[in-house]
């Protein structure tokens, strides 16, 4: 029965593309690491605040050298739709970050990103929940599942901002809940190494942290959301601090 089913798939192959191209079954995506642990090839961002430590892409804000906005380094192998994201992060008690992605540069404002973030702090107020980094703000906080509806036909920052309250957009509908904020972001202690994995297929946004699906977002917001763009890791404006990333791995879908 195996002969015969291969043997199928090569006639069928040969009689559908005529000799002119090859019939392959398609591999499986497969996780690549996009860090290597060495330097930061394939990775920009200003080198006052991130470095290779510990074998660790490492970002740090020291008291002589506050930040006057947000900074990422960003990785320059490409703008990704359909991915699965996975890694550890490390943050200090004081520590402020995030894991930007279906992102685009700021015009204007050296290694600024604007889009789709999930969220890191060290005191967990808001490690897992996805933030769309100067743009339409809170999409869901930890332990929910939204819908984001379309609700404005303009696209200016200026009409976004009017939807906006309280840090968060408005245009949202709570569907489910995950489970409470305590309960989800127990053990995550400041200073430890923890478990990331993002999963963002179509207009689905899922954000895992040490195996809890902490957001949950479907962007059904057609003027606003957006199918691809850059990734990157960030430190925020604030303290000092430190972060750092590590065992970055990424498989593309499209």
């Amino acid at each position: 029965m195996r002969k015969f089913a291969i043997a199928f798939i090569v006639l069928f192959c040969s009689s559908l593309f005529s000799n002119t191209v090859f019939c392959q079954l398609q591999k499986p995506a497969q996780f690549m690491s996009i860090f290597n642990g060495r330097n930061l090839d394939g990775w920009d961002g200003d080198t006052a605040y991130w470095r290779v430590e510990d074998s660790a892409l490492t970002g740090e804000v020291k008291p002589g050298n506050l930040l006057q906005h947000n900074s990422f380094i960003i990785w320059r192998g490409g703008m990704p739709a359909d991915f699965e994201l996975k890694g550890q992060f490390r943050i200090s008690a004081e520590g402020n970050s995030g894991i930007n992605y279906r992102s685009e540069e700021v015009k204007g404002i050296p290694y600024a990103l604007r889009g789709y973030q999930a969220d890191i702090d060290g005191q967990n107020w808001y490690t897992g929940q996805n933030y769309e980094e100067r743009k339409r703000t809170t999409l869901a906080y930890i332990g929910q599942k939204t819908t984001v509806n379309t609700c404005m036909e303009q696209t200016s920052l200026e009409a976004i901002s009017k939807r906006v309250r309280n840090n968060a957009w408005t245009c949202v509908n709570q569907t489910a809940s995950l489970g409470s904020a305590d309960s989800l972001t127990a053990g995550l202690l400041p200073n430890q190494w923890h478990d990331f994995h993002l999963i963002v297929r179509g207009n689905r946004m899922q954000h895992y942290i040490n195996g809890r699906l902490m957001s949950d977002v479907t962007d059904d917001d057609t003027v606003n959301r957006s199918e691809k763009g850059l990734i990157g890791v960030q430190v925020h404006v604030g303290p000092a601090m430190k972060v750092q990333y590590k065992h970055l791995k990424l498989k593309q879908y499209k």
